[in-house]
Formats: C-alpha cells, structure tokens, sequence
C-alpha cells in the first residue's frame, strides 16, 4: 500500500529540545516542560530509542501493531498533523520516513554512553562514579509502558544498567568509597534479587571493607532466598569468594 503522506518537513530544532524517557516520558526546551499529547509521547519515544531513519511503514506497524496496515497509516499521518510545532522541532518528516532531528538529545543515549564507558577498563572518570551517575542507572525506561517495542527496549537497558552498575561497585570499591559502593550494590540487588553477580559485588564490597561477617550475612541471605524461589544453590565461584577472605566454613 502507497503511505499516506504528510507535508515533507525539515525544521531546525530549537536550542535545548531534550527527550527524557527514563523514570517516564517528558519533552523539555531549555528549563521548560512541553506539554504533549499521549499519540505524539509514543510517536517521539520510539523515535527517541531508535535514533535513526525509519521508514513510515515500520514506525506504524511498530506503533499500531493490532491495526491493519491502512490503519496504522492513517494513525500515524493523524498524529503527526495533530502534533504542536515545538513537537514536530523534534523530527526530520518526510512522506517516506521519519527521523531525530539532529541536536535534539535523549537521555537513554547519554545514560548508554554512561554505561559502556564504565564498562571498559578503568580507571574511571569521578563524575562516572558519582551519585549522579548510580541515579542515572538505577533509572528504569518508561515504566508503565507495556507496548511490546517499549519491553524490549526496556530489557536490553535493564542488562546493560546492572552490569555498568556492578562496574560503578567495583571502581568505588578501588576508590576506598565503601559507603557509596554498598549503595551502588544494593540498587542492582533490589533491582534482581536472584542476580548473583549482584551479591557478589555487595559481597566485595564488605570484604575489601573488613566486614568479614557481614559478607558472610550477605551470602546465607542469598543463598536461603535462590533455595527458596528456584532451588538453587550459589556456585562455587561465589562460595570460594566469602570462605577464601573471610577464613570461614559456610553452611
């Protein structure tokens, strides 16, 4: 089928246009909060987490996935029309595609680079240490949003938070900060109680501290709670970690 076409626009964005889509959805320019409707908040966000061109057909199969093709045309075409002129700053419109308009930022994007840089060999920079930067990951992707190209998006960005944030333990942990790294350790705990690289961290934590018992405590929590929902036992890995530095037998 032919897309339905919109006006071929190209517009320079404002200065300060920023997509936020972590801890929820919100369009600023510069201090101030632009108001949005709820079609133009989806249409943006999955423009936002795709960060390229995109041809009309996926967005609006993507968008309005339980519509029929003609449908999900006329939605999108609708949506982009309704859309207020500071909205329409965010994108590049052609009749064939849609696109990010260039110096509109995304907070995803900056959170991601967060993340991959810390989890490349240290040291890391301070302010990739800070608590600043373990709000910035401990942030979720549009919670509440239950469309499937949100979930996705949500989970690849759930796994690549945790592991940076198991980075941020152990560089704080190499900065003697151990108060700021069992805070850093308990967001990934609380965020997967059952992930036992978490609880190793958190375990790390109170070894390189001295709190032998203490990271004892921690394991047997794990250990009755992975016994408990799933019937597992922690590996070796983790076992050998606690008895090797903390000189006592485990139950």
């Amino acid at each position: 089928m032919t897309p339905l076409a919109a006006p071929d626009v190209r517009l320079v964005p404002r200065s300060g246009l920023r997509v936020a889509l972590l801890d929820g959805f919100q369009l600023t320019g510069g201090t101030d909060a632009i108001t949005v409707s709820r079609g133009a908040e989806r249409l943006l966000a999955f423009m936002a987490m795709r960060h390229r061109v995109a041809g009309r057909l996926l967005v609006a199969g993507s968008l309005w996935s339980s519509s029929t093709e003609g449908h999900a045309y006329a939605a999108l075409r609708s949506t982009l029309i309704r859309m207020s002129s500071t909205c329409r700053e965010t994108l590049l419109i052609t009749p064939s595609s849609l696109e990010l308009a260039p110096g509109v930022s995304v907070d995803l994007h900056d959170a991601r680079a967060l993340a991959h840089r810390l989890l490349e060999t240290g040291p890391h920079a301070a302010v990739d240490l800070s608590a600043r930067a373990v709000a910035t990951l401990s942030s979720e992707l549009l919670p509440l949003w239950y469309d499937d190209w949100v979930l996705l998006e949500a989970e690849d960005w759930r796994q690549l938070r945790l592991h940076a944030l198991e980075a941020v333990v152990d560089g704080l942990v190499e900065a003697r900060r151990f108060g700021d790294a069992t805070a850093a350790a308990g967001v990934v705990v609380r965020a997967d109680p059952l992930r036992e690289s978490a609880h190793s961290a958190l375990i790390r934590v109170h070894l390189a501290e001295g709190n032998q018992s203490e990271a004892v405590h921690a394991f047997d929590r794990f250990s009755r709670l992975l016994h408990t929902d799933l019937g597992l036992a922690p590996t070796r890995e983790l076992r050998d970690l606690v008895t090797s530095r903390a000189g006592s037998p485990l139950r």
